[in-house]
C-alpha cells in the first residue's frame, strides 16, 4: 500500500511538472492597452523594427514637381509605392506640367507609382467651365488618372464674380463629381485647414502648424477674419458629400478634422464611402496621444478599413536629393514606430512625450497597403 502510494505521488508530481514547463514555454498572448502598450517585440501578432523594409507599403499623397528618379529608387528601398497627386496652388507648376512630370514617372516606374489629377479654377465664372473641366478630367482620365485632388483655394480664397467665396458644395461642381463617379475614380478633398489655422501662432498644438501658417500668412484664417470661419468650410464639404453618397471620397490631411478623432470619427460614421489620408497631420494623432493614448489607439482599431498612409513629401528643387532622400526615411521611420512599437516616443512637432500605438500587424497592412488597393482601385497597377 505504502509503495502504491509513493509511486502516485511521484506520477502526479511529474504531471505537475510538466504542466508548469508547458505553460512556462507558451508566449502570452498581448493585447495593446494602456498596461502594456511599452512591448516592443515582434511577434505573430505585431511587427517590430526591423519589419519596415520588409513590408510593403503606400505612401499615398506626395508631390512630384520634378521628375525625379532619386527618390523613386529611395522609395523602392524603403518597400514604397507612390501616388503623386497633382494640385493647383501658384507656387507649383501649371497642372498641365505636373501631370507630363506624373505620366513621365508613370511610364517609367509603372509598377512604383500611380498619380491623380486636379482641376483648374482658371474661368470658374465664365461660360463653359464646367465642360472644359470634364474633357480635361477625360483625358487624364485616360492617361491612367487615378484620382482627382480639390484643393484649399475652394473654399478659402476664390471668389465668384459677386465677390463671395466658392464653396465646395457650390452647384457648379455637382456635374464634375458625378463624372468622377461614373468614372469609378477617387475625389480627394483638401477642403479646409488644421483648426490650428484659426488661432494664433502661439496657441497651436504641432509646430507643423505654427511653421507653416507663420511661412504662408496668406492662408492664416486667423489673420483674415472676413474669411469663411472653420466651420463653415467643414459644413460645405459635408454638404457635398451628403449630395454625392455614391462618391468614393479621401478627405486628405485627416478631412480637416486631424484636431479631434472624435469629430472625425463622426463624419466617418455618417459617410460611409469616406476614408482619410494621413498627409502631414500624424503629429495630430500624437499630439492626442500625449493624454488619450487609449482613445487614439481604439479609433485605428475601430476605424482600420477608412485611414491610409500618406505624408505629403515635396520632391522640387527646393533640397538636394540626398537632403530629402534621408528626411523621407527618417520620416518614414518615425511613423512606422508610431504606429507598430508601444514605446515612449519623442518628435519634432509635438512637445510631449507620448507612446507609440502598437497596432495589431493586420491593421498595419491596411494602414499601409490594402486600404490604398481598396479607395485608389486603379493603383493596383503600382502594386
Amino acid at each position: 500500500m505504502t509503495g502504491a502510494l509513493n509511486n502516485f505521488r511521484s506520477l502526479l508530481l511529474t504531471s505537475l511538472l510538466a504542466l508548469a514547463l508547458q505553460n512556462c514555454s507558451q508566449p502570452h498572448s498581448e493585447k495593446a492597452t494602456a498596461g502594456n502598450k511599452n512591448a516592443t517585440t515582434a511577434s505573430a501578432e505585431y511587427y517590430g523594427p526591423d519589419d519596415f523594409r520588409k513590408v510593403e507599403k503606400f505612401d499615398t499623397h506626395v508631390h512630384f514637381n520634378k521628375v525625379d528618379s532619386t527618390f523613386i529608387n529611395k522609395a523602392r528601398e524603403e518597400n514604397f509605392r507612390l501616388i503623386t497627386v497633382n494640385v493647383n496652388p501658384a507656387y507649383y507648376p501649371a497642372i498641365e506640367k505636373q501631370r507630363e512630370i506624373a505620366m513621365q514617372l508613370v511610364k517609367t516606374y509603372p509598377e512604383r507609382i500611380a498619380y491623380a489629377t486636379t482641376i483648374s479654377m482658371d474661368g470658374f465664372n465664365e461660360p463653359g467651365w464646367q465642360e472644359k473641366t470634364l474633357v480635361y478630367l477625360k483625358d487624364s482620365f485616360d492617361k491612367g488618372a487615378i484620382g482627382v485632388k480639390v484643393w484649399k483655394n475652394i473654399g478659402m480664397e476664390f471668389k465668384d464674380k459677386d465677390g463671395k467665396f466658392v464653396m465646395i458644395d457650390n452647384p457648379k461642381f455637382d456635374p464634375i463629381f458625378d463624372f468622377i463617379q461614373q468614372q469609378n475614380r477617387t475625389l480627394i478633398g483638401h477642403i479646409g485647414e488644421p483648426k490650428n489655422c484659426w488661432l494664433p501662432v502661439e496657441q497651436m498644438t504641432v509646430a507643423g502648424d505654427k511653421k507653416y501658417f507663420s511661412e504662408h500668412p496668406q492662408y492664416h484664417m486667423y489673420l483674415h477674419p472676413e474669411y469663411p470661419s472653420y466651420e463653415e468650410v467643414i459644413q460645405s464639404r459635408d454638404n457635398a458629400l451628403a449630395k454625392h453618397p455614391n462618391l468614393r471620397f479621401v478627405g486628405a490631411h485627416l478631412g480637416s478634422l486631424e484636431w479631434s478623432v472624435d469629430e472625425l470619427a463622426k463624419r466617418l460614421d455618417k459617410y460611409p464611402n469616406m476614408a482619410v489620408d494621413m498627409a502631414e497631420r500624424i503629429s495630430h494623432f500624437q499630439y492626442q496621444a500625449v493624454t488619450d493614448w487609449q482613445k487614439v489607439h481604439d479609433f485605428f482599431i475601430k476605424y482600420q478599413d477608412r485611414l491610409l498612409y500618406a505624408t505629403d513629401q515635396e520632391i522640387d528643387d527646393n533640397k538636394q536629393p540626398a537632403e530629402r532622400n534621408k528626411n523621407a526615411e527618417e520620416v518614414w521611420k518615425r511613423h512606422w514606430l508610431f504606429f507598430t512599437s508601444g514605446e515612449k516616443m519623442k518628435v519634432p512637432k509635438v512637445e510631449k512625450e507620448f507612446n507609440g500605438l502598437k497596432l495589431p500587424r493586420e491593421v498595419v497592412d491596411k494602414l499601409y497597403y490594402k486600404n490604398a488597393q481598396k479607395w485608389f482601385p486603379g493603383v493596383n497597377k503600382a502594386a
